[in-house]
């Protein structure tokens, strides 16, 4: 890689933070969402 291999492998590395970020995140407000909703629920 002619010396480029820290830039190549290091924006793999971003792109997968990126891809993981992508199916941790809504997960993650989903779980919060929802939690949210059974608290608002049980002060009824």
């Amino acid at each position: 890689m002619s010396g480029y291999a820290v830039y190549v492998w290091g924006s793999f590395a971003a792109g997968l933070a990126v891809y993981l970020w992508n199916l941790i995140a809504p997960r993650l407000r989903r779980r919060a969402t929802l939690e949210a909703i059974a608290e608002a629920q049980g002060d009824e």
